[in-house]
């Protein structure tokens, strides 16, 4: 048993106990313990990546998940990763090459850029796994995996052979969203709507061959030097003699026609819209069709094509301008309106996205989403909030082609292969590289339409069935990062081998993740996991809440609105940011952290503070029981104690007990952490610790309140661990060793078991009835301006026996808490005429000064509790008189709602009878 330090410092803790736990293998998970596997998968952050505020949050769950299933007694496994983010670490290494050598990839070549990667990722790649270990996490870290490792590619190139062999992934020519800066195609789940401030330009399109002038809107001018139609709503009767006529393309003098189609909106403007099937999606539906030309304008690089004729070379931006200057010396602009309009950019670098005709990798879902819809709509992969199981079967029965290759170099590079002598033609050099670099490089783009022909495979396939000759390049394509993720759960435990880790811990059991990942990612496992390894890959999905500035604002760097949590943790602690989030997240998926933010530095945070201060309350708690335990003889509390303050604090304890883990069962952690909060702050520290301070003199029942201290202290620090980590190991490694469960630290100690048989609901209520006096009379003492240190006398007077009976039962409590000297309870009693005084059902609170009260305050005072009194009263009238409330309440209920009237009408009166005494 140690006694504590004066001053509780949670840095001080930390790296403590952090090595502690670490250094006798706490974290680790076993396949051969014989426990009931518990595991959790963590969706793995970018190795770009930094903590922030969002990950906090998550983790902060994550481990009290973890820590709370482990001292259940399950075999816990929680592990860690990173994934390798093709995009955003390729740009982060591009950024820093043309910064400090003014050279992009291309001037590297494939194979040195990969090596720049590969040192960067070791240089940066695993700061965010550090970070997490700031916030007490209890990872099995030597399990840590990452997407690019050996035993992952194996795995994920595995998967693409197997959805190859089934005929699901193909090539073909798509509309994609395609990002000029990064030079890529990206997924729809990729991209962000940002509002832009722009303009509606309205542009005559004049009649040719008969034809009428149409005029037809569009924000991105520069586009229409590919169109190739105009459509027109079939039903709209302006437009119906127009059908199948010719308009002549401004600025290109190319005649293209008038088509029917339903994609027009009769309502908006003219009713004809512009149709250029190259550069939108909608338009490409339309034009496939209508069998109209897709004729490309802006090139992969964001500048225009040759077909652009007198505008090739031109930034599409720079493009803009010009083709509306040409327009209005044309006549042929009718009017330009400001318009705000959503414009979908790269959520990775922020370019906006040119939707363009490209051949990509694709692959087909359906045949996985209608193996995953009915798992997802029977409940066996639930989901909290449960509103997300319905949007995921939504988005399963609605499911679209994914295009899953990227144009870069970082990433698992596709499986796939061309004879070189085949497919000569369909392999086009990028990057003006001579084309054998180029295919040495992999620097090259594929076009099945010209010719090349893949072969799935992961080595490269011997002779060529076509010419004998046995020349190979690889596809120059890497995955999406999201399809090495969709397997992670399963290929982070060994698949395709067969392992001990996947036979013990698959399928997993929790998926904590936020809700803007459910569609890009989670569903993607579901699918892969049925059909890779026959099971679903967890058993529910928690999504947890989005952290937002305490004004509403997404939290950002370049607003000015980050927030580190390590920030919070050299402020507060970890135990004290853990509890800052847990205590936010509860069913609401918007939490708005308090934190005071500027420039991306916190300067203060007061739901922090106050975790803090419950820990300091907390250290101190636990320093008074210490310092205590003179004489300390370890024993079990007496089941059936005779102080009313024991058989109150121990069923209050397993009230708390039976609603944490209720709370915790159904990942409610906000109310599991507020009911620990007011139990140790107010009923624990503030009331039982003031109430054993008396009988700690008496050497009779000293051995009894010191057994409850006790018990009470360990078993809250066991419910308070999975939150506040460090802070209570240390306290609990500070208890006499005898009042501990036998285990090597508090982590790796049993749950509390719920005590029903200590509930003890009368002495519940009667120490109800005793806060409410004590109350009482420090409210009047305060409004009397007695010093709080000073002592007076105190009168509580009652007209029924069996409550002055139970009164007295307390009356050493009532003496110390309220300072009274004297105190005089009986039937009653006659007050002084200057007494302070309040009524509390069946009793009357008085306290006397040694010097008459202002008998004009004490007026006012006996004025507004008369006036509450009142309020009370009629709000009771009006219940009682509601013939719908007499009519459909229980009876027990209306004869409840009586005897509150009656005694609102005593405490009235005798309030009334107190202000006469006080004379005029």
């Amino acid at each position: 048993m140690d006694i504590l330090p004066k001053h509780y410092d949670p840095q001080a803790l930390e790296e403590q106990w952090y090595a502690h736990w670490e250094s006798r293998g706490f974290f680790r998970a076993e396949t051969d313990s014989g426990r009931t596997p518990f595991c959790i998968t963590i969706p793995p952050p970018n190795v770009t990546g930094e903590l922030h505020m969002g990950h906090a949050m998550q983790h902060a769950i994550h481990d009290a998940v973890v820590r709370w299933k482990r001292m259940q007694g399950y075999e816990t496994l929680c592990l860690p990763g990173t994934d390798h983010a093709g995009i955003a670490t390729q740009m982060k290494v591009e950024e820093e090459l043309g910064r400090t050598e003014g050279k992009n990839r291309y001037d590297l070549g494939r194979a040195a850029f990969l090596e720049r990667v590969w040192i960067w990722k070791e240089k940066y790649g695993g700061a965010i796994l550090s970070q997490m270990r700031k916030l007490g996490l209890s990872y099995d870290w030597r399990r840590t995996r990452f997407t690019l490792d050996k035993e992952y590619a194996e795995a994920v190139l595995r998967a693409f052979e197997r959805f190859a062999g089934k005929g699901w992934i193909y090539r073909g020519t798509r509309m994609i969203n395609w990002c000029p800066s990064c030079g890529t195609v990206i997924s729809d789940l990729e991209t962000e709507e940002g509002l832009v401030q722009g303009k509606l330009w309205h542009i005559r399109y004049p009649g040719a061959e008969g034809g009428p002038d149409v005029v037809v809107a569009t924000t991105r001018p520069e586009t229409m030097l590919g169109d190739t139609g105009v459509a027109v709503h079939p039903a709209d009767l302006r437009w119906q003699s127009a059908v199948g006529k010719l308009v002549r393309l401004p600025l290109m003098d190319r005649l293209i026609p008038i088509v029917p189609d339903e994609y027009a909106d009769p309502e908006m403007g003219s009713g004809a819209v512009k149709i250029t099937p190259a550069h939108d999606p909608n338009d490409y539906e339309v034009g496939q069709r209508h069998h109209l030309p897709q004729i490309q304008v802006i090139g992969f690089d964001g500048h225009m094509t040759e077909a652009a004729g007198a505008y090739q070379g031109l930034d599409r931006l720079a493009c803009r301008r010009a083709v509306v200057r040409s327009l209005e010396e044309a006549g042929l602009l009718v009017k330009a309106d400001p318009h705000e309009h959503a414009v979908p950019h790269h959520d990775k670098c922020g370019t906006a996205i040119e939707p363009l005709l490209m051949e990509q990798w694709f692959m087909d879902m359906k045949a996985l989403a209608c193996e995953a819809l009915p798992f997802i709509e029977r409940g066996e992969i639930g989901y909290t909030p449960d509103r997300f199981r319905i949007y995921a079967a939504e988005w399963l029965r609605n499911i679209r082609d994914w295009a899953i290759s990227r144009q870069i170099w970082w990433g698992h590079r596709i499986p796939a292969w061309y004879c070189r002598t085949c497919s000569g033609p369909g392999l086009i050099p990028l990057g003006g590289m001579e084309p054998e670099r180029a295919l040495a490089e992999g620097s090259f783009r594929v076009s099945v339409e010209k010719g090349a022909r893949p072969v799935v495979g992961i080595e490269a396939p011997g002779v060529c069935q076509g010419c004998g000759g046995a020349a190979w390049v690889q596809d120059p394509d890497v995955l999406d990062t999201w399809f090495s993720s969709a397997l992670w759960p399963f290929a982070t435990l060994g698949w395709p081998r067969q392992t001990r880790e996947l036979s013990c811990f698959y399928p997993t059991d929790l998926m904590i993740t936020a809700r803007d990942i459910l569609h890009l990612w989670v569903l993607r496992m579901a699918m892969t996991s049925l059909e890779c390894v026959g099971q679903i890959p967890f058993r529910r999905v928690l999504v947890h809440p989005t952290v937002l500035t305490k004004d509403g604002r997404r939290m950002s760097k370049s607003l000015g609105t980050g927030l580190n949590p390590l920030d919070l943790v050299r402020l507060y602690g970890a135990d004290a940011t853990r509890f800052s989030l847990l205590y936010q997240a509860g069913a609401v998926q918007d939490v708005r952290f308090d934190a005071e933010i500027k420039d991306n530095q916190v300067k203060s945070s007061a739901i922090a503070e106050t975790g803090r201060n419950f820990g300091t309350k907390l250290w101190n708690a636990a320093r008074f029981v210490l310092m205590n335990l003179e004489d300390y003889a370890p024993a079990a509390p007496d089941q059936h104690p005779e102080e009313l303050a024991d058989r109150w604090i121990l069923s209050r304890l397993a009230r708390v007990i039976a609603q944490v883990n209720a709370c915790l069962a159904e990942y409610r952690f906000s109310e599991a952490v507020r009911a620990l909060y007011e139990f140790v702050w107010h009923d624990y520290c503030d009331w039982y610790l003031e109430l054993a301070k008396l009988r700690l003199c008496d050497k009779g029942g000293k051995g009894q309140v010191q057994q409850v201290l006790v018990q009470t202290l360990e078993q809250v620090l066991r419910l308070l661990h999975p939150v506040m980590p460090f802070l209570t190991e240390a306290l609990w490694q500070a208890l006499p060793a005898s009042a501990r469960p036998a285990a090597q630290g508090l982590m790796v100690a049993p749950w509390p078991e719920e005590t029903p048989q200590n509930l003890a609901p009368e002495a519940e209520s009667q120490m109800q009835s005793l806060q409410e006096l004590v109350t009482a009379v420090r409210t009047l003492r305060s409004e009397m301006n007695i010093p709080p240190g000073k002592k007076t006398r105190v009168v509580i007077s009652t007209q029924n026996q069996q409550e002055l009976a139970s009164l007295e039962k307390q009356g050493r409590y009532l003496e110390v808490l309220t300072r009274a000297e004297p105190l005089e309870m009986g039937l009653e009693l006659t007050v002084p005429r200057a007494a302070g005084s309040k009524a509390l059902g069946q009793v009357e609170v008085h306290v006397v000064q040694d010097t008459p009260a202002d008998a004009g305050l004490e007026r006012q005072r006996l004025g507004r509790e008369i006036a509450k009194f009142q309020k009370l009263l009629q709000s009771q009238e009006t219940k009682l008189t509601n013939p719908q409330f007499i009519g459909n309440a229980p009876p027990e209920v209306v004869e409840k709602e009586r005897q509150r009237r009656a005694e609102y009408h005593l405490g009235l009166a005798r309030l009334q009878a107190s202000l006469e005494g006080l004379g005029t």
